[in-house]
């Protein structure tokens, strides 16, 4: 009997480490996954993780951004800071979509169907003449200055703005250039009907002065000339009047947002503003680099290189380091200079009057030594 109750006991405890050993198994922690890039082993990544090693796993706000027209080298900064994940370290999901031009782009920012947007400030200040309780406000200049031109051949014998008169100009309706001409007008002395208009489509412009059809184009010159220069043109064929260097000294596009969006989210703006500016400085610094991540993103692979290259080259010469902004950083104002170019805008649109601090504020931009143009030591060459 005892016998028995032994072989009973030795059947009981063989069980029981059985057990013991089954569930040390089934709890043991399950074995990490990676995914593998040629020889390069990396942990695994999602679209809201940025490949920079960042832990961070709050929920980041997510940031719906118009562009003022199809994506172009032009919203290299926005597409750097993107792609680099500076958004995603600063708690921002941002997401852009193509634009239509900026009076459409204006439009659609009003609506509320786009949380930032980038534009200029004067069709903004038209939006806001119609709309007093429901204000656009930029927040930045990206752009220090304003691309506005007139652009014609010198084969059209129009050496000087004066020989415009008794010409053919053409441009859309909604062209910022063309609706600020009788200013333009004004500053070279000569009347503003003393030029005759012809309306087309925006994608017909080039067109209409490579055929001949028009003696001369108003428009920003960082989108009419590379057009021309792909139209089998030189820059030795090509004359441009700027704006900015007879009497008009606007400010180019800003980072807009509804004063709504502004009250209700101040450190969503300026952690916009610093990750954006962050991507500014890389953009000057190495501008190749950044031409070639904004043609790898076209998905449409349509994207000219060449072009998107002139048209950079343009803007960083010409709109995004000036003396100015070499002195004061990216993004600001000199209210002085602004407040001119609102009296202007309010003259030429026929608005009721505005001044600076009514359609600008500089206190979401990060501190001016986080801004600053990168030393002419450490900028490439475009290539």
């Amino acid at each position: 009997m005892l016998h028995t109750f032994q072989k009973q006991l030795n059947r009981i405890l063989l069980i029981a480490v059985s057990t013991a050993l089954l569930a040390a198994c089934n709890s043991a922690p399950p074995s990490t996954t990676s995914t593998t890039s040629g020889d390069k082993t990396t942990a695994p990544t999602t679209a809201s993780t940025p490949q920079t090693g960042s832990t961070d796993k709050k929920e980041k706000q997510k940031i719906r951004v118009q562009l003022p027209f199809l994506k172009q080298s032009l919203d290299a900064p926005l597409i750097w800071a993107i792609e680099k994940g500076y958004f995603a370290e600063e708690g921002l999901d941002v997401s852009y979509e193509r634009g239509f031009g900026n009076a459409d782009t204006i439009s659609k920012l009003g609506t509320g169907k786009y949380d930032m947007a980038f534009s200029d400030v004067y069709n903004a200040m038209e939006f806001n003449d119609k709309n007093p309780n429901d204000k656009i406000l930029a927040v930045a200049f990206y752009q220090n200055k304003a691309p506005f031109s007139i652009v014609t051949f010198k084969a059209n014998g129009i050496k000087t703005p004066a020989d415009l008169v008794g010409k053919k100009l053409g441009a859309p309706a909604g062209d910022g250039p063309r609706k600020l001409f009788p200013l333009f007008a004004k500053e070279i002395k000569i009347a503003p009907d003393s030029v005759t208009w012809d309306t087309m489509e925006p994608k017909l412009r080039e067109t209409f002065l490579l055929q001949g059809k028009v003696d001369a184009v108003s428009g920003f010159y960082t989108s009419v000339i590379p057009s021309l220069i792909k139209g089998g043109k030189t820059m030795d064929d090509i004359q441009i009047f700027f704006y900015d260097e007879f009497g008009l000294d606007f400010y180019g596009n800003g980072i807009l947002v509804k004063q709504d969006f502004m009250t209700k989210n101040p450190d969503a703006i300026k952690a916009f503003l610093k990750a954006y500016f962050r991507g500014m400085q890389e953009v000057v610094k190495d501008p190749t680099a950044a031409l070639d991540l904004v043609v790898s993103t076209d998905q449409s692979k349509l994207m000219d290189r060449d072009a998107e290259k002139l048209r950079l080259k343009l803007a960083i010469e010409r709109m995004y380091v000036t003396p100015e902004v070499e002195a004061a950083g990216f993004g600001g104002a000199d209210m002085k200079r602004l407040e001119k170019s609102v009296n202007q805008t309010v003259e030429g649109f026929k608005l009721k009057p505005v001044t600076a601090a009514d359609i600008f504020t500089d206190k979401f931009l990060p501190a001016k030594e986080k801004r600053m143009v990168p030393p002419t030591s450490d900028r490439k060459p475009l290539q």
